[in-house]
This record gives structure tokens, sequence and C-alpha cells, in this order.
């Protein structure tokens, strides 16, 4: 299969779409906690690294944004008297950060998260086009549109600070070891409707 545009290895299985459409309350629960959970752990990365100028003053409005598009997501679950569920585990997530390189410095560790951070980004910017290109309700489509969006540019801004802080070839040589390793896991996941990743 070729790459996404987003340099993905793996496209999502095309079938998840339909799947989503079939659990919209899920879906839409699934994706207003993905939002608060971007909102924390950038919230945690500032907390970690207040000393890093540029990461604070990149991420801190990130954050807002984040827990803005929580808002966004809870506010269209009220419109259809759809409940916001409870949260479930995120296998996705988990298997990204069992992937981390959990030794080395403070600094290394830094590199390993935004590495993380950046692929849930390009993922999830993947998963809101082919939401925003193929629901049906045109209201959805448009609502989707708008988080792809703002997710491209979370990724990148993501890669952009692991190659201010650390040698590039180092960055893109680990990257690539990210992508290699999540279009395995991907493959071994349940393609389910009810979860964004």
């Amino acid at each position: 299969m070729a790459k996404t545009k987003l340099g993905l290895e793996l496209p999502t299985d095309p079938r998840w779409v339909d799947l989503t459409e079939k659990s919209l309350e899920d879906i839409l629960t699934d994706h207003a906690y993905c939002e608060q959970k971007a909102a924390t752990s950038g919230i945690s990365l500032i907390t970690n690294y207040p000393e890093r100028t540029e990461l604070v003053d990149e991420i801190s409005p990130i954050v807002t944004e984040e827990w803005g598009h929580f808002r966004m997501v809870v506010k269209e679950l009220r419109k259809r008297n759809l409940t916001l569920g409870v949260q479930r585990k995120d296998l996705y997530v988990n298997a990204l950060i069992k992937f981390q390189d959990k030794g080395g410095t403070k600094e290394d560790r830094l590199l390993e998260k935004l590495l993380t951070f950046a692929l849930i980004e390009a993922r999830s910017c993947e998963r809101f086009r082919l939401l925003s290109l193929n629901l049906k309700e045109k209201e959805l489509q448009e609502f989707y549109h708008h988080f792809m969006v703002s997710e491209a540019g979370h990724y990148k801004m993501f890669i952009k600070l692991a190659k201010l802080y650390f040698d590039e070839d180092r960055v893109m040589t680990r990257w690539k070891e990210y992508l290699e390793y999540e279009a395995e896991m991907i493959k071994g996941l349940e393609v389910r409707g009810d979860r964004m990743h």
C-alpha cells in the first residue's frame, strides 16, 4: 500500500468510516476524550520542560485550542441529543507509549514524547480527513474538515520542535522507526467504529 500524504506507512482501513456512522455517539465520545488528553499532554510537556522557551510558546496556544475542541465535540453531542460516554482505554496511544525509549536522559525522553505526539496528530489528521470526505452528512463533513486542518498544523509543530532541539538526522531516523512500528501495530488492532484511533 502507498504511504499517505502525511507520510504514514499504512492508510486507515476504508471500512473504518462506515463503522463510525453506525456508532456516532461512541466516536464523538472517543473524539472528545482524545482532545481532552491532547490538552493534558501539552500541559504536561510545559510542566516538565519549562526552560524550553520555544516549546512553551508553541504548545501553550495548542493547549487552549485542544480544550476548545473538546468543548466543540461535547456541543455536537448535545446538539444531537447524545451523551458524553465513559472514557475508554486508548489501545493505540498505549501501544505508542510502550514503543518509547524510556532510557537515557530527560532530554532524550523529550524527543520520544515529541515524536509520539506528532504521530498521534498525523494519524488523527488522516482520520479526520476520511470523515470529512466520506461521511454522508454534510454538516459532519464540515465539522471534521475543521479538525483535519488543525491537526495537520499540530503534527508539523511537534516535528519542528524535535528538529529544533535535536540533530535532524537523529530525529528523522527515529521518526522512521515510529512510522514503521505504527504501521505494524495498526495491522494488529481491530477496526472499530467507536474509536478515533
